[in-house]
């Protein structure tokens, strides 16, 4: 069986729907390729492929195609090499990756120059790959050009351009437009230069228009249109050039056309490739803050650390830190990587990550995560992961998976863009046809100006841009909010949930038991009650025990001499402590030794029906208290239940606890259904029983969750849990409580609002002005529209979808949780125990 792998490409020269349609069909066409998600607002193709497909087959068939893959080099330093037989392993390994097309290794330099295909493989990978062989390499600063680098560049050489045309092209409009409007100036311009000469003025300044800032639109536009596969650039190629060769033939060979038919049309040529230029720069511009989240998450990483070399502590770039170096940070200072504490104290600022408000206490044995920021003490950490392996690089990598996903909705984007570009050449043809034959005179003129205008009016670009740049600005934005689409159709599937299942146990609690409440008779004494208690529970393991223990130790309280322990099975257990003899346990364990519980026994009561556990305390024969341990419910959960219940979603719990406990505690959230005594292996069954109410989302933490979660249509991971459960989901929370859940569900919505905005107006601007182009309205109202008009507003209906897309980066979390005040219980975390 064949292996599966994957891979990313960055894709020049696509421009509209039709290209991402053409490179698609083109990727899938290659043997062995079994998908091609291709993402025009990111210019990158996400690929599908067995083991025996190569990437180079992939990349000769995208430059045949005219979308060549975007090839970059990278020059890498390389220790360790001594003789030809160390170059010949470093280069065979670097060659033999996915994505490298050529490699040379330099002995007397030490160095290796790699040409790769942008996408497919990374600088910090192909340095990692030498330094696994034996030959530590980092990447020589400065060699390889960024994404944002590349992008800043086209920009700015779009721009230039713009600006040339503009500057050609206005006296071109200036003159044959001024001509029309303004009789005083059309006098003047047969007065002075003459109306022959004034063409020929305008020849030359289009010309060098159309074949210099506009040359690329020819160059790309005609290959395509020859080999049957044409895009906008074919529409613009062919609109601009019938306006240009008929202009040519009315200036040089009048005679050839009907008496009053010897127009000219420069201005058109020039002044559509102006306004289709300027879109593009404007279209860049705003393409460039689409990836906005990405650049504000890897300004997050620290760009140097203090590491301990050879008995020395020295200041390295972040990426010289490799596993096991022992890195110093002073107060203040970003984490550089991921790693373990091994000496020192602090608290560290995680809001960056998990967007928990509260700082983070670190000591020896903590984990810290790279791009936190250190408080107020200094840390000493041992590096556990670096580079690519690094929290803050997985987010990364999530966010960039999501933003290259393919929504179902672009199913139909990608049915009608088929066959879209072929569509309008024949409106257009028909156009000219129907104006020639019914036309009134010039007929010729007439039936020129709208078959360009319905070229140049119905170019795809608006409906190419409007799912991806929402997808990549609404994921990016809720990666700022904590939440990671780890794949990107989860924002269209959580839009068509209806039930949201909830784990119970941290999920909707803490996680963990804690003592609520503590409640004494006979005149004793709390303080003591829980000193004694909490010496005899200190030799069980039981997760009871602990929560007892774990009170006592935080009211500072020490354990008194124990001696007899012994565990009474299914009771409870007993021991002497400081000489008095010492009962803990259920009520059946009193019952057992002849002890009243006298009017405890309605207090444990009324403890149980509120979902906690009652146990008995007993000292000297003497009933002394009534303690309730419970999971307590997360703060935040309340508040998320009801904005749930406000998004119109049924919510469900499910949880291994009995029946009356998961009830009262299902009462006091508002929660609407219930699902107890769930083993494990039973979550998924469960879900499937729920599903019958309609599409479901389930949210989980545990490495039991992880069936649930890839069995739900939308699995939910609190980043807080296992990596097992999160790679089994499709969206993580990095905080670990269900306020993400909303925000989820909420950055879904705005972003699924968002795309449907957007191509209503996509699809509505080429349904309604095609036809108005192609001259609907000028047997009525006389109206036709100009070929310059059509290019002005082609560019701007690109423009609309990508500053809509741009709206999402304003959003706000839907549910924010509150930072709590800092006490000195709040420090201590006391628990609360009522008397």
């Amino acid at each position: 069986m064949s292996e599966q792998n994957s891979i990313t490409l960055s894709i020049e020269g696509m421009t509209c729907a039709s290209c991402v349609r053409r490179v698609e069909r083109t990727l899938n066409a290659v043997p062995y390729v079994t998908s091609a998600a291709v993402n025009l607002a990111s210019e990158t193709a996400q690929i599908l492929y067995d083991s025996p497909a190569e990437i180079s087959g992939m990349i000769d068939a995208l430059s045949d195609a005219g979308y060549p893959a975007i090839v970059q080099d990278v020059t890498l330093s390389i220790e360790s090499m001594t003789c030809a037989s160390c170059v010949g392993r470093v280069e065979r390994k670097l060659s033999a990756q996915p994505g490298v097309i050529e490699t040379q290794v330099n002995l007397a330099t030490e160095t290796a120059t790699v040409r790769y295909v942008a996408g497919a493989v990374s600088p910090d990978e192909l340095a990692k790959i030498s330094t696994d062989l034996g030959y530590p390499a980092k990447v020589k600063v400065g060699d390889d050009a960024t994404r944002t680098e590349r992008k800043a560049a086209e920009i700015d050489r779009l721009g230039r351009l713009t600006l040339i045309a503009a500057i050609l092209a206005f006296p071109v409009f200036l003159i044959e437009m001024g001509g029309h409007l303004i009789p005083a100036v059309h006098m003047w311009i047969e007065g002075s230069i003459g109306q022959q000469n004034s063409r020929l003025l305008q020849f030359v300044l289009t010309s060098v228009v159309l074949f210099g800032p506009g040359r690329h639109f020819y160059t790309k536009g005609f290959p395509l249109l020859l080999k049957g596969a044409p895009d906008m650039n074919s529409l613009v190629a062919l609109g601009t050039s019938a306006a240009y060769g008929f202009s040519l033939v009315a200036t040089f060979t009048p005679k050839l056309l009907p008496a009053g038919t010897d127009n000219v049309y420069f201005e058109a040529a020039a002044v559509i490739v102006v306004l289709i230029l300027l879109g593009r720069f404007l279209e860049a511009r705003a393409k460039g803050r689409t990836g906005e989240a990405i650049r504000k998450l890897i300004g997050l990483q620290a760009k140097t650390a203090r590491v301990e070399r050879e008995g020395s502590v020295i200041e390295l770039s972040f990426e010289e830190i490799t596993v096991g170096d022992v890195v110093h940070v002073k107060p203040g200072e970003k984490i550089a990587v991921d790693g373990e504490v091994l000496s020192g104290s602090s608290f560290v600022d995680e809001s960056m990550i998990t967007g928990e408000p509260v700082p983070v206490e670190k000591i020896k044995g903590s984990e810290v995560v790279g791009a936190t920021v250190n408080g107020t003490g200094a840390l000493i950490f041992r590096a556990t992961k670096v580079g690519s392996d690094t929290m803050l690089a997985q987010i990364i990598q999530m966010v960039e998976q999501a933003q290259g996903a393919k929504l179902p909705i672009q199913g139909l984007v990608d049915k009608i863009t088929a066959w879209f570009v072929p569509a309008v050449m024949v409106v257009a043809f028909m156009t000219v046809l129907t104006w020639l034959i019914f036309g009134p005179d010039p007929a010729l003129s007439f039936a020129l100006i709208a078959g360009v205008a319905v070229l140049i009016i119905a170019c795809p670009c608006a409906m190419g841009l409007a799912t991806p740049t929402s997808i990549m600005v609404g994921t990016g934005r809720a990666a700022e909010f904590g939440v990671l689409f780890r794949k990107g159709d989860a924002l269209q599937m959580l839009q068509e949930t209806r039930v949201v299942a909830l784990d119970k146990t941290g999920t909707l609690t803490e996680g963990r038991p804690e003592l609520i409440d503590l409640i004494t008779t006979n005149g004793f004494d709390e303080d003591n009650v829980l000193r004694l208690v909490a010496a005899v529970e200190a030799q069980s393991e039981h997760p009871i025990a602990e929560a007892i223990t774990r009170a006592a130790a935080q009211r500072g309280l020490t354990e008194g001499q124990i001696e007899g322990f012994s565990s009474i099975t299914g009771y409870g257990v007993e021991a002497i402590v400081d000489g008095k003899h010492i009962l803990v346990g259920a009520d059946r364990l009193m019952m057992r030794e002849n002890i009243e519980l006298a009017d405890l026994d309605e207090t444990g009561e009324a403890l149980g029906r509120k979902g906690r556990t009652p146990l008995y305390a007993a000292i000297n024969g003497h009933i002394a208290a009534v303690l309730a341990v419970s999971d307590p419910i997360k703060s935040s959960t309340p508040a998320a239940i009801e904005a749930l219940h406000g998004l119109g979603l049924s919510v469900a719990m499910i949880t291994g606890d009995h029946q009356g406990t998961a009830d009262v505690i299902a009462s006091e959230l508002g929660i609407d259904h219930v699902v107890a005594e769930v083993l494990p292996e039973g979550k998924v069954a469960a879900l499937e029983a729920l599903r019958e109410r309609g599409k479901l989302a389930f949210v989980g933490d545990g490495i039991n969750d992880a069936p649930a979660l890839a069995t739900a249509d939308v699995g939910i991971a609190i980043g807080t849990g296992t990596d097992v459960a999160i790679e089994a989901a499709d969206v993580v929370l990095m905080s670990g409580d269900l306020t993400g859940v909303v925000n989820a569900f909420d950055i879904s919505a705005r972003t699924m609002r968002n795309i449907r905005q957007n191509l209503f107006w996509a699809f509505s601007y080429n349904t309604l002005l095609i036809p108005v182009a192609a001259g609907v309205l000028y047997p009525a109202f006389g109206v036709l529209l100009s070929p310059i008009l059509a290019a002005g507003a082609m560019a701007l209906s690109s423009v609309f979808v990508l500053t809509n897309a741009l709206r999402l980066r304003w959003v706000k979390a839907a549910l924010q949780k509150d930072e709590p005040k800092r006490t000195r219980e709040t420090d201590t975390l006391k628990p609360a125990i009522a008397g």
